[in-house]
This record gives C-alpha cells, sequence and structure tokens, in this order.
C-alpha cells in the first residue's frame, strides 16, 4: 500500500498478487483478518484485471462468514461497492459494521462517503461523529473539508483540510481538497503548493486531479475540469477515474467525438461503470439528431421534430441573448449549443449520466441540454421558459468564470425567466408558504445548502423560488445594478460573505434578517390564513403540516378550508355555492399560481354564468402570479378573441404553444390572429409548424403557407411552398391558380 500511494504501482501490484498465491496455498485456513488483507489485495489487483473485484467480493465475504462479530469485513465490502458505484449495496453493508461497532470511526466515515455518493444530508452528521470519536481521524477531516466545498463554503474547506493534515501531512485527499479550494478561489499559488506537495508523496498523482475535477464540476467550472481531468490521465492512463472524468466533461463542454474515444477507453478498463455505459449507449442515438443554426446558436434537435420546433427556439433565444447581454454587458462564448432531447431518460443521461433526474434543463456553460416538450406530458412544463432559463445561466456562469454560487446563478434563472414573458417563471405555492410558517427554508447565508445537500426531495424545488425572491428583494432594495454588481465579484473570486459585505455593504446575519423580514411582509396575508397542525412540524427539514380541512363550515380565514370547500362544491357540480369559497381562498393568498390556485374554477364559473370579462380577468391575474395552465391559457385565448382583442388572444396561444407546441388546431388559431394583426411572419411561422406536424391534407397546409409568405413579401418563399403543395396533388387547382400568380401570369 505505501509503495502504490507513492505511485510506484507495478510494485504494489506485484506484492499484491502473491496474497492470491498464500490463499491458494492456505487449505481455507486463514483467519477473517487475514481473509479481510487478500480481499483488499484483490481490490487493488482489480484496477488491471476488473474481473479480480469479484474475488475481492467473495473474500470479504469469507472473511465476514468466519467471523460474523468483526466489522472490518464489512467496511471492506461497503467500500468496494463503492468504488463499483453500489451505492444501495455499501449503504448495507456500511449499516452492518454500523450494528457491529456503532462508534468505529472507519465504519461512519465509510458510511459518510456512501451518504456523499448518494447525495444525502447524513453525511454531515456522521462524519460529525465520527469525529466526536476520534477528532484526529485524518480521512474524516478530509471527508469533512470535502463536503464543505461542495455547499461552496470555501474557507471552512481550507481549514479543514489543514487540520487534517496537521494529523497526517501526507493525506492526498486533503491536500487535493486543500488544492480544490485554493484553485476554485482563484489562489493559483495556493494550488501550485499543494499540487507541489502531493508530487513529492506520489510520483503519479491522477487521484489528485481526478479530485480536483470533481471539484471544479460541482462548482461548474467545466473547462478546468477538463484540463484537470487531461492532467489525471497524462499522470497515470490506466487510473480509470481519470479517463472517466476526462470523457464526462468533454461530453459537458459540447466536444462528443472525442468523448467517445476516451470513454470507450474507460469502459474496456472499468466495465461497472453505469455513466459510461449509458452516456456511450446515449452517443449511439446521436445519428437521429440534426443541427440547425441561428446567429449566436447551434440546436441539437431529433429529426422528427426539428423543423417544429427550430423557428421558435431560435426566435426565442436570439431575444434573450439581445436583452441578456444588455442587461449583464457580457456575451457568452457563440455559439451557444442547445441539446433538445425528445426522452427524458435520454437528457437525464446527457446530464448526470443516469436516468431519474428531476431537472428540466441544464446548462454546462455555452452548452446547454433539455428535455423537448414530447419527453413530457401536455402542459407539464413550459420548455420555452426552460430554455430562457439555461440562457440566463450561460450568462452569469460565463461572466463569473463559472464562480458564481449556485443558489445565486439558480435565483437569477428564475428571476429571468419571469422577466421572459409574461406568465413564465416559478411562482408562489402552498409548500414555499408551509415552509416559510415552519421555518422550513434556509437562510440567504446558508441557502447553497438547499441545493448541493437539501433535506428532502421538496426541498430543492423551494430554494429555486427562495433564491429567486432574494434576487428580487435585491433588486427592489439596492437596484439591479447590484445584481450586476455582485456576479462581477463573485466573478473576482470573492466567496459569498465577502459579496454581502463589499457590494451590498451587509454582514451576511443583517442579510438574512432583512430578507426574512422582507419575505415575512410580502406573504403576510397568505401566512396569517395558513393553518398547520401543532406538534407535527417535522424536525428534519422544518416543514409544518398543514392542518387538515374539516367537513364542516370552514372559517372566514382558513386559506386551506376555503380552498378544500370551495373545490369539493365544484367537484360535486355545485358550482355557485363553490364560488365565494373560492372567491376567498383567491382573497387570502391572491399570489397562489399554476394548478393550486383557485382562480382557472373562478374563471370556469364565471364564463358558465355569462360573465366573460370577469373569467378573462381571473386568468389575466392567474399570469400575472407565474406559470398558467395549458388549458387556462385556451381558455384565456378563447374569450380574448371572443371580446375582440385579437392582439390578447394571441399572446394567450403563443404561451400555450411554449407549454405544447403539437396540437395544429392551435397552430391555426394563432396563425390567423397574427394575419387579423399585421403579423405576417408569425403567421408564416405557423403554418410551417402545420406543416411540420405533418396534417391530413398536406396539400392544404403547404398552400396555406405559400399564401403567407405572400402576404408576408416573401415571394420565393411562397413559389417554393406551392409547388411542394402541387407535388403532393398536382391537380389541387388553388395551388395552380397561386403559382401562376406568383409567376406574373395571374390576375
Amino acid at each position: 500500500e505505501l509503495a502504490w500511494r507513492r505511485g510506484d504501482r507495478a510494485r504494489a501490484l506485484d506484492a499484491m498478487d502473491r496474497f492470491i498465491d498464500i490463499y491458494n496455498r492456505s487449505g481455507g485456513r486463514l483467519r477473517a483478518d487475514e481473509l479481510v488483507v487478500v480481499a483488499e489485495a484483490c481490490r487493488y489487483l482489480g484496477t488491471r484485471d476488473p474481473q479480480l473485484f469479484k474475488d475481492a467480493l467473495k473474500t470479504f465475504d469469507a472473511a465476514a462468514a468466519a467471523d460474523s462479530t468483526d466489522p472490518e469485513p464489512h467496511i471492506g465490502l461497503a467500500n468496494l461497492f463503492l468504488s463499483k458505484y453500489a451505492g444501495d449495496d455499501a449503504g448495507m453493508e456500511a449499516q452492518t459494521a454500523r450494528r457491529l461497532a456503532p462508534r468505529h470511526p472507519d465504519a461512519l466515515v465509510t458510511a459518510a462517503r456512501i451518504a456523499q455518493f448518494n447525495g444525502v444530508d447524513s453525511a454531515r452528521a456522521l462524519v460529525r461523529r465520527a469525529l466526536e470519536v476520534n477528532p484526529n481521524h485524518a480521512g474524516a477531516r478530509a471527508l469533512q473539508a470535502s463536503l464543505l466545498l461542495e455547499s461552496e463554503d470555501r474557507p471552512g474547506a481550507v481549514a479543514e483540510a489543514e487540520r487534517a493534515l496537521t494529523v497526517d501531512p501526507t493525506s492526498v485527499e486533503a491536500l487535493a481538497v486543500l488544492g480544490a479550494a485554493r484553485l476554485l478561489g482563484s489562489d493559483q499559488r495556493g494550488f501550485a503548493a499543494a499540487e507541489a506537495k502531493v508530487r513529492e508523496i506520489d510520483a503519479r498523482p491522477a487521484g489528485f486531479y481526478v479530485t480536483v475535477a470533481e471539484a471544479a464540476v460541482d462548482h461548474r467550472m467545466y473547462e478546468r475540469a477538463v484540463a484537470l481531468a487531461r492532467q489525471a490521465v497524462a499522470a497515470d492512463s490506466a487510473y480509470w477515474p481519470g479517463q472517466v472524468a476526462l470523457g464526462l466533461n468533454l461530453m459537458r463542454i459540447g466536444r462528443g467525438a472525442e468523448a467517445k474515444v476516451v470513454l470507450e477507453r474507460a469502459f474496456a478498463g472499468d466495465p461497472y461503470n453505469p455513466w459510461v455505459k449509458n452516456t456511450l449507449d446515449l452517443l449511439d442515438t446521436y445519428k437521429e439528431y440534426e443541427e440547425t443554426r441561428a446567429p449566436h446558436f447551434t440546436f441539437m434537435l431529433d429529426r422528427k421534430e426539428s423543423a417544429l420546433l427550430a423557428p421558435y427556439l431560435a426566435e426565442l433565444m436570439e431575444d434573450g441573448w439581445a436583452r441578456m447581454s444588455a442587461r449583464y454587458g457580457y456575451r457568452p462564448p457563440a455559439p451557444v449549443r442547445l441539446e433538445v432531447f425528445r426522452s427524458h431518460a435520454d437528457f437525464s443521461v446527457r446530464t448526470v449520466g443516469l436516468a431519474g433526474l428531476g431537472a428540466l434543463g441544464v446548462s454546462f456553460g455555452s452548452v446547454l441540454a433539455m428535455d423537448s416538450p414530447a419527453a413530457r406530458k401536455v402542459g407539464e412544463f413550459n420548455w420555452g421558459s426552460t430554455a430562457w432559463h439555461e440562457l440566463a445561466h450561460a450568462f452569469t456562469l460565463g461572466m463569473t468564470g463559472h464562480r458564481v454560487p449556485r443558489w445565486f446563478s439558480e435565483g437569477l434563472s428564475v428571476y429571468e425567466e419571469r422577466r421572459g414573458r409574461r406568465g413564465w417563471g416559478q411562482g408562489a405555492s402552498l409548500a414555499y408558504l408551509v415552509a416559510l410558517k415552519g421555518n422550513g427554508v434556509r437562510p440567504v447565508s446558508r441557502l447553497n445548502d438547499g441545493f448541493v445537500r437539501p433535506r428532502s426531495p421538496q426541498e430543492v424545488i423551494l430554494s429555486y423560488y427562495q433564491a429567486s425572491l432574494v434576487c428580487e428583494m435585491i433588486a427592489e432594495t439596492w437596484g439591479e445594478p447590484a445584481l450586476v454588481a455582485m456576479l462581477k465579484a463573485y466573478g473576482d473570486g470573492q466567496a459569498n460573505d465577502e459579496v454581502f459585505r463589499r457590494v451590498l455593504k451587509v454582514e451576511p446575519a443583517e442579510m438574512d434578517r432583512r430578507f426574512g423580514a422582507w419575505v415575512q411582509q410580502r406573504f403576510a396575508r397568505p401566512l396569517a390564513a395558513l393553518r398547520v397542525m401543532e406538534g407535527q412540524q417535522e424536525r428534519a427539514t422544518g416543514m409544518a403540516t398543514i392542518a387538515p380541512p374539516g367537513e364542516g363550515e370552514p372559517a372566514a380565514g382558513d386559506l386551506v378550508g376555503q380552498l378544500a370547500r370551495g373545490r369539493r362544491l365544484a367537484s360535486a357540480g355545485k358550482d355557485a355555492e363553490a364560488l365565494p369559497y373560492l372567491r376567498r381562498a383567491s382573497a387570502l393568498f391572491p399570489d397562489l399560481s399554476g394548478d393550486e390556485s383557485p382562480r382557472p374554477a373562478v374563471a370556469r364559473i364565471l364564463e358558465a354564468q355569462g360573465d366573460a370579462r370577469g373569467a378573462a380577468a381571473q386568468l389575466d391575474t392567474l399570469l400575472a402570479n407565474g406559470e398558467a395552465p395549458y388549458e387556462a391559457l385556451l381558455a384565456l385565448a378563447r374569450l380574448r378573441e371572443a371580446s375582440g382583442d385579437a392582439r390578447a388572444a394571441a399572446e394567450a396561444l403563443e404561451l400555450a404553444i411554449w407549454s405544447s407546441p403539437y396540437d395544429p388546431a392551435v397552430h391555426q388559431r394563432l396563425a390567423a390572429l397574427h394575419e387579423r394583426n399585421g403579423e405576417a411572419r408569425k403567421a408564416v411561422r405557423e403554418w410551417k409548424a402545420i406543416v411540420a406536424l405533418d396534417p391530413v391534407d398536406r396539400a392544404e397546409a403547404l398552400y396555406r403557407l405559400a399564401l403567407a409568405h405572400e402576404k408576408a413579401g416573401e415571394t420565393a418563399e411562397a413559389r417554393r411552398a406551392v409547388l411542394r403543395a402541387l407535388d403532393e396533388a398536382p391537380n389541387f387547382e388553388r395551388a395552380q391558380e397561386l403559382l401562376l400568380r406568383l409567376q406574373g401570369g395571374g390576375r
């Protein structure tokens, strides 16, 4: 092991190989502790021959059977499973080790590593327990430093890493975290010092560079991660995590062809890695996609829907480019690449290497990826605001050199969504109100933890909204330029607390207090109307529990009671009785958005009662609060068109298409509205969409497209469209007449 740590891999593996001979000659007479040694030797040898990992597994199992009271075989098994990415199996073995020895520091540290791997918040508590048993456990200190760095607490990470090094100055793990913290804080000299120390200890320090590369990924510094992974490969080309880090990060910066070569090499050396296998499978599907271009963008879209989606994305993203460039005084490296996946599983693999990611989009800087609207149910997400959100990341990451903390970048992206289009962006929810009531949201100074170490899956969603409110409060209190000044300060390498002090002139604790007061005032009325169950607050998350509504008459100031009572009556067809309850719920929480809001139900009832103007007003207010359901947008368009307001009707249908673009009837209605409004080019876009949806009467759609081109003054395009119509139906008389007119031979 000492030879391995010094970088003399060949000598180490030759020595390890002799342990197999010892095992084979033992005749099954080895003790549990001796079997653990043989298993560890097989684990090292597995780096040269992956099949030997199976021998390591068998030998650890034999050690556990030889002494059922010894935690060491289970600790070894947990680490083996963890090294092969089997988090659940690793967790079971760590749990067994802790049952046998609850205060064993290595068992606690191993359990903490598994929790970190699985993204579970218990990692910190497990490390603290290990340090209570042994304050001088260098591995626990180094892991504590790693967890702090994940939360973007660079000063804390440095302090913990240095404490680990006072115990063990040769801890490469601690030096890697220290080097990463220095590098991410723009302290190149500090990083070089840690790097030089590691090279004194290990002649082939590939693991050091991989750890720093992974920290760079956590901080969204993907170009830097590629450079560090290249150093890992140069240090030891047979260290497969280095090849994996290089391949995956090449994917993140949009260099798929080079990534495939590297990942194929990595998979040959480590066939157990699911991220590599999934990514290679995904790359095989890229032949089903095509690329289209706009002035500042490249779009990778499935061939089946490229013609439908590309015109919308080009128009939207160029608008975003112009507006955000002016707002931030910065332009990202162009072209920005946006990859749109028809399968959510494919998008998930593109993002994290595994299926099951809850996100809708991701930004790697100037490379963006997201779900296609086809990847979700109709109206389940807004693909336009998702693209806008990720574009905002390209600006905030780029102008800060990828140093912006996650909470601020995410907060600005949600804030930008709300500025992108009316009715876009996450709005207030009952879940957020409940969290606010139960102190279940993080203070501003610790908001990053809500993203990187959430106490529950719901906390991530709530943290997005909370972060956007912080941005809103900063803009309201210090002005919009303060947001840009903060980005510049982060780009200079300043830590979160330092940015509060230098840009906003407040201490972190004061920032927490001021935002707390601001948000309590913002939601004072619905907070007062929210009834929670006494003694039912969950300690782990701080979440309160809503008091269940009764069947009887709710109090006038009971938000949930009024809402539930109104919905029950409406579901029973008793609209007239339901309306007062739903109106009172709206008055108690005017900002409630989306499907939770009572406003769509109020609008439906009012329209049925003949109050079309009141119904439309309800839906307009819903749009002002955030995302509106797809059906509500269609209803608003119908109401506005009936009242003669063609522009408002067109706006509502445009928003509906950003929820789902697959209904030809919606595009046809919108084309007609654009023609009434004199928006000839937008009418062309809608008829192109109808053609892309492959209608039954394709010739008619192409003919209507040709007419739209003609009205827009695009004679050449009109001629091409009508010729395509005649290819579909050679005897189409109206198309023949249009062609004659376009060629100057008609009336």
